[in-house]
């Protein structure tokens, strides 16, 4: 793992975790000007954080209903984060901290216990029933099946960002190589629309499981 070094070749912080603090660091900077002197009537950056956010509250709750927005702050959040490191990539010599898998793999299990973490406080133990079909006879059969699926969902996540920006990586580095100007700026164009698309997918999946874990079980 390629890192900062710590001047006699040994790697102390790896490169996808600056690039990931980097990008933390310019939420929070962006957070604190988009609020720091907040106006009744919006103006300016004030302005274009407030319909961002109004629209993509809107669609959770079009999907999850008024539910949605006790889990909404998370996943504008997810998707938002998501979006800047894929978009790391396509800054010359540096790579999308979710091309290496640690990172997606951690937000994967962090939605994994987030979405459970609901079912249980709104339904009790009773959210078991989500694991165990609509009959008791059906249990036994049900419940591996069940948690074989839900634990799968973790891994499918993880794998499915983790490959499509690793592969586009790799397809806009061979680009650059092969035809550094007119190679690459018709795929850099279409990577920024696919990495866009990633972040989108995670959202929406980190979604429906929220929106299931919220449902009562039949």
């Amino acid at each position: 793992m390629i890192g900062l070094g710590d001047g006699h070749g040994h790697s102390v912080i790896p490169f996808p975790i600056l690039y990931t603090w980097a990008i933390m660091a310019v939420l929070i900077i962006v957070g604190w000007l988009a609020t720091r002197n907040l106006n009744l009537v919006p103006k300016g950056i004030q302005n274009f954080f407030e319909f961002l956010v109004e629209s993509v509250e809107d669609f959770v709750v079009a999907n999850m209903g008024e539910s949605g927005r006790k889990v909404f702050p998370v996943l504008f959040t997810l998707f938002i984060f998501i979006l800047l490191l894929n978009f790391t990539g396509l800054i010359p010599s540096a790579d999308s901290p979710t091309a290496d898998i640690n990172t997606p793999a951690s937000m994967a299990v962090f939605v994994f216990f987030y979405y459970n973490y609901w079912g249980f406080k709104l339904h009790g133990i009773k959210y078991v029933n989500h694991f165990t079909g609509p009959y008791w006879w059906l249990a036994p059969i049900m419940l591996p099946i069940e948690l074989v699926s839900h634990l799968a969902r973790p891994l499918s996540l993880t794998l499915r960002l983790f490959g499509n920006i690793r592969g586009e990586e790799i397809v806009i580095a061979l680009m650059f190589i092969l035809a550094p100007i007119l190679g690459s700026l018709p795929i850099f164009f279409l990577f920024l629309l696919m990495k866009t698309m990633q972040a989108f997918i995670f959202f929406m999946l980190s979604m429906m499981y929220l929106k299931e874990a919220f449902e009562e079980a039949h």
